[in-house]
Formats: structure tokens, C-alpha cells, sequence
């Protein structure tokens, strides 16, 4: 489990709290959101899918829902008035490092080849307060607040601005006709419902690995049908409701031969000026920071539909390139990995 610091909900807890405040708090969540996909999206590329397909697809999905959760909070931020930056160079972490927001320290998250210890990080990232399999361990540090927390704080807040600061009219959202699952944020109803929806894909509820509406387990347990080496599946009318499921479905093993030997936490300037590694590293961070831009305009509405189009278009290119680097690209001999850093011009080919 993760906590952030109490401090950064301060602001919040008044019961009349300032509409700045909350706009800063959604930017602060949207950057959290947004922190974890590189590390699961350098888990995901360092697997073969041929050898690791199942393992791959779990990874997979809960980036897409990363993805959504991210586009959901600007929905929200959009709602009551503000604008999602992601376009600035700092909203990129640096790796390794914590998790934006003063996450606790102890968690220092790294890009990272696919491994049982990044599986041990990114099942700490997902964990709820209370994971239906474990008990609660107390004496919580009170300056302290899970994600959960932090999310239920966001909706207290909300419910506590005056309902004039929602746009009555959709105002720069992408909704399910551009991105399945989404939600367009109005009013407080819905604003709350996108929120609700993030927790309990990352969380479950507190009965059930689930998540509402079933679409599938919550992110902490797919994770850990890797670590328990089988899926999860359900036991109709067992009680009480931890029972009901077991990690006793289809095997989810993992072949190391399939996981590609790429570097931890690489940097562009770890390859010399000119060399092909350097380009091919710099060329996916340019094309990494392009996809940033245009989310950026995407959520500013910017012509969603076709903003929408661009960033699928560099989405795809990002995984190409990065499976072209796990598999040797350019030098098989050299193995090199995406760095996700910033990278503003497009860079100069290879000497």
C-alpha cells in the first residue's frame, strides 16, 4: 500500500473549500495516474508475448485503465473550470523515484525489466486499504492517507463547492464514444461516479475483488494472479465473502526466457552522441513527449476526435519502437530500453 502525506488534503477538509484548491488536487491526481503507466508499460515491453502472453495481457489491461483513470480526472477538472497541463517537462517523473504526490519514501518505483520484484512494487502501488485476502495492519501514521483516502477526500470536496462551478454543458470531454468506460462530468453526480469508478478499478469494493458493473477483477488482484501463479475465479454461494473467490483457475506462469534482458531505468545520455542507440532512445521520447501534447490539446478541446486519432497513432508507434529496442533494434548485442523522459525536438538522425 501506498500513502500520501496528509498535508496535501489540508486544503480540502474546510467546509467551504477554495475551487483552486481542488483544481490543484485533481492536477495532482492526474500526474499520479499518470506516474505509473511508464512502469507498467516497461514491464509490459520486456515480455514476449509469445512466451508471457497471460502475464502480458493482465499488464496490459490494467494500463488501459490507467489511461482511463487519467481521463477521467481531467474530465473532472474540466468540469469545474480548470485545464490539465501535462504538456510541461516536469510533469514527467523521474525514475527511479517516488510516485508524484509525497508518496511514502520507501517506495521508490523504477523502470524496470518484468521481474517478481517489479511485480512486488506494482501490487504495493494497487493495494487497497483492506485487500480481501489480508488483515488490516493498524496503527496507520495519521499523516498518512491512502489512495482511497485521497480520492474520498476529492468527493467530499466536490460535494462541498456550489454547484455552479460544474458546466451544465459537456466542457472539453472525451467520453465513451472516444474512449470506452469514460464518463462525462457535468454536475457533482457524475463527477463523483468517474471518481468512484477509478477507486474501485484500482481497489474492488470492500466485499469484492470486482469492480461494479463487472468489468473485471480490480487491478491489486489481477496483479496478484501472477504472484499466486493462477487466475482468480469465483466460487458461487461459498461464504463469507473473502471465501467466494480462489486463485485455483487456469495456470499464469512466467517463462524468464520470455522476458527480454532490457536495462533498469536507462537514460538517453547513458549512449554516446550519434550513436544509433542514442537516436533510437530519443526518437521514442520524442514521440512519448508528441503523445503528451497532444493529450494536452485533447484535454483542452482541442477537435477531440481527431486529437484522439493522433494519440492512438503515437501510442502505436511508442510500442513499436520500444519492442523494436527490447528485440535488439538497432544492435542486437546491444539491448537498450525507453527512458520516458522529456525530449521537446525531434532528434537528429544517427551519425
Amino acid at each position: 500500500m501506498i500513502h500520501l502525506q496528509r498535508e496535501r488534503l489540508r486544503s480540502l477538509r474546510s467546509t467551504t473549500p477554495k475551487l483552486a484548491d481542488v483544481r490543484a488536487v485533481l492536477q495532482d491526481a492526474i500526474e499520479l495516474e499518470h506516474a505509473t503507466i511508464p512502469v507498467y508499460l516497461y514491464a509490459l515491453y520486456s515480455l514476449d508475448p509469445s512466451k508471457n502472453g497471460a502475464v502480458a495481457a493482465i499488464i496490459e489491461s490494467v494500463v488501459m485503465e490507467e489511461m482511463l483513470h487519467m481521463l477521467l480526472v481531467a474530465n473532472v477538472l474540466n468540469a469545474i473550470g480548470g485545464q490539465p497541463d501535462i504538456a510541461a517537462p516536469g510533469f514527467i517523473p523521474r525514475y527511479p523515484g517516488p510516485l508524484p504526490g509525497d508518496v511514502e519514501g520507501e517506495l521508490i518505483v523504477h523502470l524496470a525489466p518484468f521481474s517478481q520484484d517489479q511485480l512486488s512494487a506494482f501490487l504495493t502501488i494497487e493495494q487497497p486499504e483492506n485487500p480481501l485476502v489480508f488483515k488490516h495492519v493498524p496503527g496507520e501514521d495519521d499523516r498518512r492517507v491512502t489512495i482511497g483516502e485521497f480520492y474520498a477526500a476529492i468527493s467530499a470536496s466536490l460535494a462541498r463547492l456550489d454547484p455552479s462551478v460544474f458546466s451544465n454543458t459537456p466542457r472539453n470531454q472525451v467520453g465513451p464514444d472516444l474512449f470506452t468506460g469514460s464518463i462525462v462530468v457535468t454536475d457533482l453526480k457524475s463527477a463523483q461516479a468517474a471518481i468512484n469508478l477509478i477507486v474501485e478499478q484500482g481497489e474492488g469494493t470492500s466485499t469484492s475483488p470486482e469492480e461494479t458493473g463487472g468489468g473485471g477483477f480490480a487491478h491489486y488482484y489481477r496483479f496478484m494472479q501472477i504472484r499466486k501463479g493462477h487466475a482468480l475465479v469465483k466460487n458461487p454461494g461459498v461464504n463469507p465473502p473473502q471465501k467466494r473467490y480462489s486463485y485455483s483457475g487456469a495456470p499464469i506462469s512466467i517463462d524468464p526466457d520470455g522476458v527480454y534482458a532490457l536495462p533498469t531505468n536507462p537514460k538517453s545520455a547513458d549512449y554516446p552522441d550519434g550513436s544509433a542507440q542514442r537516436y533510437a532512445s530519443d526518437r521514442f521520447n520524442y514521440t512519448y513527449t508528441a503523445l503528451l501534447n497532444c493529450l494536452h490539446c485533447l484535454f483542452g478541446g482541442e477537435e477531440t476526435a481527431r486529437q484522439l486519432d493522433v494519440a492512438v497513432g503515437l501510442m502505436m508507434s511508442l510500442k513499436g519502437q520500444a519492442k523494436a529496442m527490447a528485440s535488439g533494434v538497432p544492435n542486437p548485442a546491444i539491448i537498450i530500453g525507453p527512458s520516458f523522459e522529456y525530449q521537446a525536438g525531434n532528434p537528429p538522425g544517427p551519425a
